[in-house]
């Protein structure tokens, strides 16, 4: 099947070559012509232009958008939405705001096209790892994408089978799901995120305080001096709290017990937020996930150990690096939030 790529990043490439390695065929395309060369010299068939772009994609067109969340984002869509035909598909890939599916999927409805959004799970390893996604759009369009799916999906691997899931959808256990309509894919994947706050906190407190246990404030029979990369490693093995996170964890810590390389400034990227204005919505409490968020916030101002936890765990599963100069937190330019709207759409004072 043929798929076009617009955005060449860590995620959008490593997907390009995943669909290559099966056999199937795609047409690339990035603002920087040498990523662009990079996977032509690999198999890819390149594009100077978005133009150019979609008069290579044989209709009817498929053209996944792999960019950041936002304004990037809601221009390449628009681009697109002048240059396609009817019945061609819009992909979005990245970490967009579920809200703006909606009304882009609305919006392409009326001009025949369809839109597709595809949370994506899998960071900088998903070439080999594959791929978890949480899609929404209409069916008949994701079954139509399905070879493509099924293609950048983990697989069933050695995970033991769910007992009681004979009569469900198979889909799910090879890692992605249609979530439902138009938007629920990103709502999903927003909700996945919000929950990785919480459990990369979980972790990094712990090693904080167990790394804190020698401290001289201690009367000195309680205190106890930890190997923490050693820690990391046995709860992996066979404890009721591993995870990837904490096999990044435990890679981090062996290869640089203090974490001298992270000051522990840690980013948010969006979805955090969006999952807490959710809750507020749903009127639904949230206090870890919250606490986490907040966290974060609390990290651009004074750095702890935890934070030096935080920062590997997101470099390990996305290749998110510290910024090289921290900003003046009263001046950080965050995400981009959408303010909470009442039931019937209008903006809540």
């Amino acid at each position: 099947m043929q798929l076009g790529m617009i955005g060449l990043g860590r995620m959008g490439g490593n997907i390009v070559r995943r669909l290559m390695r099966a056999g199937h065929s795609c047409v690339v395309y990035d603002r920087d012509t040498k990523a662009v060369a990079a996977l032509v010299s690999e198999g890819a068939t390149g594009a100077a232009s978005l133009e150019e772009f979609v008069s290579k994609l044989a209709t009817p067109r498929h053209a996944w958008i792999m960019l950041p969340a936002g304004k990037i984002t809601e221009a390449t869509v628009e681009q697109l939405t002048k240059l396609m035909s009817a019945d061609d598909v819009i992909i979005d890939g990245g970490n967009s705001f579920w809200q703006d599916d909606v009304r882009r999927g609305k919006a392409l409805r009326e001009r025949g096209l369809h839109y597709v959004d595809v949370g994506t799970s899998g960071g900088v390893w998903g070439l080999d790892r594959g791929y978890c996604m949480m899609i929404g759009g209409d069916k008949a369009v994701v079954n139509r994408l399905d070879p493509i799916f099924a293609t950048l999906a983990p697989g069933i691997g050695d995970i033991p089978r769910t007992p009681g899931r004979d009569s469900c959808d198979p889909r799910v256990e090879q890692g992605y799901i249609h979530a439902g309509p138009t938007g629920a894919g990103h709502f999903v994947k927003m909700i996945h995120n919000g929950i990785e706050y919480g459990l990369m906190q979980a972790y990094a407190e712990g090693f904080d305080i167990l790394r804190n246990a020698n401290s001289e404030v201690l009367p000195e029979a309680h205190r106890f001096d930890f190997d923490l990369a050693d820690i990391a490693e046995v709860w992996r093995r066979g404890s009721v709290i591993p995870s990837w996170l904490l096999d990044l964890t435990a890679s981090a810590l062996a290869r640089q017990p203090g974490l001298e390389k992270y000051s522990g400034y840690v980013e948010d990227s969006g979805e955090g937020r969006w999952t807490i204005n959710a809750a507020i919505d749903e009127a639904v409490p949230a206090e870890v996930l919250t606490a986490a968020l907040f966290a974060r916030f609390r990290s651009r101002q004074e750095h702890t150990f935890a934070e030096k936890i935080l920062s590997a765990m997101r470099e390990g599963f996305g290749g998110h690096k510290e910024p090289e100069q921290h900003p003046d937190p009263a001046r950080q330019s965050a995400p981009e939030i959408v303010k909470p709207k009442d039931n019937n759409g209008a903006d809540r004072a």
